[in-house]
This record gives structure tokens, sequence and C-alpha cells, in this order.
């Protein structure tokens, strides 16, 4: 069981090779310092960060980012290595965040390499400072051991590193940020001025990225590195970009599958993620050019402004328009580098759209008008669309990896309806239950038969409706016992599942569960908690949100936060826990490379579509053969 730490408390180790997951909501930088017993730092090179984000035994990310992975082994540290301290900080960069008191309390987590959490602290309580020590390892007798530390330093990361005995920490802190900077799509040079010859924006005049020649805020090469002239010849079934030319001068015509991986699907999930990097990284460019213009035009008119001599008159007025046009020349071709940037991932879209698995495609795909039950189960999952007001139609599809790492949250809380006027309650939760039951039927529809099953809690049957296309076809079992004893006896029965696979897990003992053991991943819809939910019944929700996903057990939850409220604190450990969707659109979601906040749609099935229950039929009449 994960153990949920407080500043100051300390957790054994039973594994060597971790994983320290870092999801801060914001791009933040990450590393770590090693110490010895007296947890002196002795040098820079005892400091992994973006600059040198590898020592032995622990990698770094080596850019600054929302989300953080770092690999630890600590079998591999030096011996005179006694600590290890994890430090999180905040980028400098102009109109970026200055303390931690404006985040979100960042969230670690000590892991196992197979995902399975070991240990667990949210920094909370962080104000002024921005640079902050938030976990350490440390070896006391031979044993590893993990402490919450949440150590905030107002004075940035060169404090944090002098109080742990570095020399020259004002230094080494100047050069992990400016390593930072060179990695941050914010920190692109400010646009030269007109009368240059990069002032269009060209290629030339921006750094390459080493993702086989993606740009950040320049054209898109869409020649997937592996099948550039003298490599080998593009996998069986895709197609080389070489096969449709463009005009000269014109980039390649994007195809589907142009990505690495090893099946079909793997590929086109990594060239969905690569659209989605691109655009966060190509709108963050346009973002800081037009801030650049605008501090510009700022400082121009300041200057004007200032002189008595020019401020009235002819010649304060020509002076004014000059800034004015400046301003207006450097937005505009600020905005055509990101509509040209725009236009090459909406062709990209064109071609990726049709050529997506079901799992990952919009319900009006129609690939599923032909669908059958899959032998396999799938990579990945769509989950919905994300896009950005300066790029909009564009969408980008919002997949997940499968299985589900972390339970799913439909806020059937307040939300707003067309014109921003708040739909009423009850509209709210009709919504979001619909989206939850189209993604439960497509988690059910893309698995193969007898790997995957649904259960439904729905105390008050307030749900009944949504549920409909479900319990109708068989596909579902509403619990024989209502309200509270039904609640009871589902999540009893799933409590005692995870305990049982954890038990022979750990015991090495797997292949000895009982013949009669429902080897399917299990799905527990949730509908309007907390109704029908005593302090027992939260308990074990709790647990199985914690537990259960590393065992097959997942939640899909459709509720509103503020009618658990009288739980208070209790149940934030259970929201962090899932993720967050909503069933209108909503920008809530941050990327892992710039931090922008994308507006979110659920995918649903359009009205009047009988998709759901031509998908649902074709599920039930295998499961019927299969008997």
């Amino acid at each position: 069981m994960t153990a949920e730490l407080v500043r100051g408390q300390n957790h054994p180790l039973s594994q060597v090779r971790l994983e320290i997951r870092i999801s801060a909501g914001s791009p933040v930088l990450a590393g770590a310092t090693l110490g010895d017993e007296h947890g002196t730092v002795h040098g820079a090179e005892w400091v992994a960060h973006p600059g040198a984000p590898t020592l032995p035994g622990i990698e770094v990310s080596p850019q600054a980012a929302a989300d953080h992975r770092l690999a630890v082994d600590l079998a591999a540290l030096p011996e005179a290595v006694h600590r290890v301290s994890v430090l999180l900080a905040l980028p400098e960069r102009p109109g970026g965040l200055l303390r931690f008191g404006a985040l979100a309390a960042p969230r670690t987590a000590v892991t196992g390499l197979d995902g399975t959490e070991i240990a667990r602290f949210d920094l909370t309580g962080l104000d002024a400072e921005s640079a902050v020590v938030a976990l350490e390892l440390y070896r006391r007798q031979g044993v590893w051991k993990v402490r919450a530390v949440g150590q905030g330093y107002a004075g940035g990361l060169a404090a944090l590193l002098a109080d742990q005995g570095l020399p020259s920490a004002a230094a080494l802190a100047s050069d992990v940020q400016e390593a930072v900077a060179r990695s941050l799509a914010r920190a692109v040079p400010a646009p030269p001025p007109p009368d240059t010859p990069d002032a269009s924006g060209s290629p030339e005049s921006r750094p390459a990225r080493a993702n086989g020649g993606r740009t950040p805020g320049g054209p898109i090469d869409y020649t997937h590195p592996g099948r550039r002239p003298g490599s080998a010849p593009p996998p069986a079934g895709s197609q080389d970009a070489s096969s449709h030319p463009a005009p000269e001068g014109q980039p390649p015509r994007p195809v589907a599958g142009d990505a690495v991986g090893w099946s079909m699907d793997e590929r086109l999930y990594n060239q969905v993620w690569g659209m989605f990097e691109d655009l966060a990284r190509t709108t963050a460019a346009y973002r800081s050019a037009v801030d650049f213009a605008d501090s510009r035009l700022e400082k121009e008119l300041d200057q004007v402004l200032a002189d008595p001599r020019a401020r009235l008159g002819a010649a304060g007025d020509a002076a004014q328009e000059a800034a004015h046009a400046r301003h207006t020349q450097l937005v505009d071709q600020a905005r055509a580098a990101l509509d040209r940037d725009v236009a090459q991932l909406a062709a990209e879209s064109e071609v990726v759209e049709p050529a997506l698995p079901a799992a990952c495609a919009r319900w009006d795909n129609p690939v599923w008008h032909g669908y059958r039950v899959p032998a396999e189960p799938p990579m990945a999952l769509r989950l919905g669309d994300l896009h950005l007001p300066e790029s909009a139609p564009l969408c980008i599809p919002l997949l997940v990896r499968l299985p589900l790492e972390r339970g799913l949250w439909v806020d059937s809380g307040p939300a707003p309806g067309p014109d921003d006027v708040f739909l009423d309650s009850a509209e709210t939760r009709r919504l979001a239950m619909d989206a939850a039951v189209a993604l439960a039927v497509r988690l059910l529809a893309v698995h193969p038969v007898g790997e995957f099953t649904l259960q439904v809690l729905d105390p008050a049957g307030t749900g009944a409706q949504a549920l409909l296309p479900l319990t109708r076809t068989g596909a579902v079992t509403v619990p024989s016992l209502a309200g509270a004893a039904g609640v009871a006896d589902v999540l009893g029965r799933l409590t005692r599942r995870v305990d049982l696979v954890q038990m022979a897990l750990r015991g090495g003992a797997a292949e000895s569960l009982p013949s009669d053991f429902d080897a399917a991943q299990q799905l527990l819809l949730v509908n309007d908690f907390p109704h029908g939910f005593d302090d027992r019944a939260v308990t074990q929700l709790r647990y199985l949100a914690d537990e259960g996903p590393a065992v097959g057990v997942h939640l899909l939850m459709v509720a509103d936060r503020e009618d658990a409220a009288a739980y208070g604190p209790l149940l934030d450990p259970l929201w962090r826990s899932l993720m967050r969707l909503t069933p209108v659109p909503d920008d809530h979601l941050a990327d892992p490379w710039v931090g922008h906040a994308w507006t979110y749609e659920p995918s649903l099935v359009p009205s009047g579509s009988g998709i759901l229950q031509q998908v649902l039929t074709e599920v039930a009449t295998a499961r019927t053969k299969r008997r």
C-alpha cells in the first residue's frame, strides 16, 4: 500500500531501482544532489541538473517540464554517497512564475520500475519559495529510506545549493538556469528587427530539435528520420512521404504513421504526441513573440512620452505611429509563422484521424461502423480532444496508454454552457453521465472478450437513462442490492480482489490464484458519489483508487466535488489521484512541455447516432459465442 508521507516522515525502500515522479502543473526544473554522510555536496560534479542530467546512479530531465520522471539506481551510486536530495526550482524567465505559492502543490511519488507507488508526498504550504528540496533518499546502517522534506528557499536555487555546502553555489545555479532557458520554448530569441534576413522566422534562424527535425515556431519537417535519404526502407504497411512528393519549396506531404514504433498503432500514437508537442511549442513561440512586441512597443512609447519636446506635435505623433507600425509588423510575422505551422499540422491531422484504430478514433469515424471485437487489447485510448485558442479549430486527440495508470473522474459540478451561462445541476449531471458511459463503452469495446468487465454503482438510480445502452445489451449488471447495501457489496468484493492479487504477486505465486478467479480487468463506474457511501465505503473507494490500477481494478467516477465537501480534506488524496475530465469544454489540462492551458472536449457520440448500441450488440454476440 502507498505510504502518504507528511513533512519529516520517512519510509523504508525495499527496492534499489526506482523512479521519482513529479507533477507540478506548470514547468519546473528537477534535479538531485549527492551528499556524504553529513549531507555535504562537495562539488558541481555531485549535482544532476538539466545541464548535466546524468550521474552514476541517477538521471534527471534535461529540460523544465510540468511532469518529470527521475531514474534512480541506489546500487550504482558511489560508495561515498549517503544522501540523494531531490530538488525542484522555478525557471527564471520573463513573465514566468516567481514563487511556488502561485502554483498548485507539486506532487511527488517514489515508485518501482513497474509503476507501483511506494511513497507519496504533496508539497503543500509553499509561498515565496522559488526552490525546494522535495524528497531525500538516505542510507542509514545499510538501509535506504525516503524522507519527505519540503524545505523551501526564497533565495532560489543558489540558496538551496549553498545550504548543502556546495562551493560556488551561485555560479552553478546560474549555469543550471541557463541550461533550462536554452530548452524552454518560451525562451526563444526575441524576433530580430524587421530589416534583418531572419525577420521572417525562417528555419535557419531557429535551432532544430533532436526529435527528427520538428522546430518550435519554424516549419515542421514531416519526413521521419528513419526514412530520409540513405536510411532503411519504411516499415511494411506504411507509406513513405517521398511517395507523395510536394511541390518544390513546400514541406513534404504528411502521411499517417510517420513516427517511430514497432507497429502501426504505436507509430500513430507517437505521431499524435509529436503533433501535440509541435502545437504546444509553436504556440509558445508565437506567444513569446507577441510578448516581445508588446514590451518593445511599451518601451518605445515610454521613450517618446518621456521627452517633452517629442511628446507633442507632429514629431511625437509620427514616432508613436512608427512604434505601432513596428509592433503590428512583428505580430503579423509571428502570426504568419504560427498559421503556417498550424496549416501543416492540420494537414497532418487530416491524414492521421482516418487512420486511427477504434480505441483512438472519434465516435463518428467509419472504423466504428465496421467494428468487430478485437483479438488483442490496444496500447492507447482516446479520452477526448485538446485545442488552443490561437489554433482553433485544430484539435489534438488526447490519448492515454493502457492499462490505465490512474482512475478517471468526470466532474458533474457547475459548468458553463452557451454564452457563459452556467448549466443547471440536472443538465450537468446528465451530460457527465453520458460522457462517462461513452468512455466505459469504449473501454469495453476495445478489449478482447473476457478481458475487461464493467461494474456500475448507481445507488440512487439517477443514471438509469444514460446506462440503458449497457443494461439493454447485458454488458453490465446493476447490483442486486439497492442503495448503501449494493455499494458495500460491490466495494467489498473489489477490495478483496485487490488484496488477493497483491498477496499473490508479493509472494511470487500469481499462478496459484483460485481456478474460478476472474482474471479480467475491472472497471467500476460510480455515479452520484457520495450518495449511498458511508465512512467505510469511502475508505474502500480510496483504497481502490490507490491500489487498484496496479492489479487491474480501475475507477470511473461521476461526481461533483462539492457534494462530498462534508468529508473535508479526507478526500483530497482521492481527487488528486484521479484524472479530471469535464462533460463540456473546459481549459483545465496542461501540457508537459510548456504548461499551456488546453481546452478539453469529451469524446461524445453524435446526437441521434446508434453506434453505442451497435458496438455493444457486437460485444454481447461475441460473449455468447465464447460461452
